[in-house]
């Protein structure tokens, strides 16, 4: 299990860091983003994170205080981040949880819930 928790820090911290990451999604993996949908395959999950990359300048989460829940293939993790749009609008608290299924190695499932409003707070 420990494994799989290492997989989904390794997704947040490329996030951070602006490094690749799709190589950590099965090819037939699916992310939910709110105010996008659903992206199903790798093409669309590129997609969607192009377009989420184009509307953010800068981008952390606050990894000293993530709360982890780990259940077999499931891992949720809880936190907050900081970041700013290209737009200048910026947050500093924005609470977040994403609910991972990992299978093989692979992220299969990625839901994000945050509110799409958050940089507004």
């Amino acid at each position: 299990m420990e494994d799989k928790k290492m997989i989904a820090q390794e997704y947040l911290k490329a996030l951070d860091n602006g490094k690749e990451f799709l190589h950590l999604f099965a090819e037939d993996a699916e992310v939910f983003f709110p105010n996008w949908g659903t992206a199903i395959g790798i093409e669309k999950i590129t997609e969607l994170f192009n377009y989420l990359g184009s509307q953010v300048k800068s981008f952390r989460h606050h990894h000293a205080y993530l709360n982890w829940i780990i259940n077999d293939d499931m891992i949720v993790v809880e936190g907050s981040s900081q970041g700013e749009l290209v737009t200048g609008e910026s947050w500093s608290d924005s609470k977040w949880c994403d609910v991972f299924e990992i299978r093989q190695g692979k992220i299969q499932r990625l839901y994000i819930y945050l509110d799409p409003e958050y940089s507004r707070y």
